[in-house]
This record gives C-alpha cells, structure tokens and sequence, in this order.
C-alpha cells in the first residue's frame, strides 16, 4: 500500500535523477566549450563565465541540441537521451494531470509509484551514458544498487 507522501517522494527521486542529468550534460559542454576556447587553467575565469551563464540557463532539451552539436561522444546513447528527455518533460509537464485521480486510491497510487520508478530509472540510465563519457563508470563502482541515485557518493 502507498501513501500520496510515498507517490510525492518517488516524484523526487525522478525529479533528481533528472536534474543529476541536466547538471551533468551542462558540466561536459562546458568543459567542451572551455577546451575550445583554451579557457583551462590560468586566469581566464572571466571569460569562462558567460558560457556557464549560458549553459545555467539551458533547458535539458537545449543541452542535449548543444551537446549534440559540439560532440559526437553521446551519439550512441541519442536513444536513451530522447526517451529521457521525453520521460523528464512528461514528468514535469503531464505526471499528475495524467493520472490525476489516482492519487485518491491505494491501487492508483501503486500505478502512480511504478510509472515514476519507471521514469526514474529512464532518466537515471541516461545519466550514467552521460556520466560514463566523462570518465565515471557508476556501474564500476562498488555500491548496493540502494546507494544509487538517492543516496549520495562518498566524496572523501
């Protein structure tokens, strides 16, 4: 049985994973970008930052165009990127209109929990193509599947 608070956090855990992919399309297109432009290392950082204003002010659809166009690097996982970007504008757009009375049911809420643990996992799959071009293998790593997304890395 789920609660609306369990259909709510599930909602997070999708919305996470896609900002976890937005963050890191926008983080390999600036390093794209500032690698073209010899902007690493030195005192160029001021010259570095209207590109990240850009980038910052992107929407993941965006990223994905500009990405595509600066690199060959995700051609093989330009699938994966569309079923993820289809599944985050459908979350953000259309999730709770969609399955609008569901909400008010033990059963509907079970569909509601499975469809944003689908999308999560869309959205997730994607993230570690993006993350494993920039030189992170998650799959490597040697975590529990319940460490990953919502739990965060040990950075130490």
């Amino acid at each position: 049985m789920h609660s609306i608070d369990d259909v709510y956090r599930a909602f997070g855990y999708a919305a996470e994973a896609a900002q976890l992919l937005e963050t890191e399309l926008g983080t390999l297109l600036f390093q794209i970008r500032c690698e073209d432009l010899a902007l690493v290392g030195g005192d160029r950082g001021v010259e570095a930052r209207p590109i990240l204003d850009k980038i910052n002010h992107s929407t993941l659809g965006a990223l994905l165009k500009k990405v595509d166009a600066e690199t060959n690097d995700l051609a093989h996982a330009s699938e994966d990127l569309a079923r993820a970007l289809a599944e985050r504008n459908r979350l953000s757009h259309h999730f709770f209109r969609q399955h609008n009375n569901r909400r008010n049911t033990d059963e509907g809420r079970a569909v509601m929990v499975a469809d944003l643990e689908r999308i999560q996992s869309t959205i997730f799959a994607a993230y570690k193509l993006v993350m494993k071009v920039g030189g992170t293998d998650l799959d490597a790593l040697d975590l529990d599947s319940t460490d990953l997304p919502t739990k965060h890395l040990k950075l130490d």
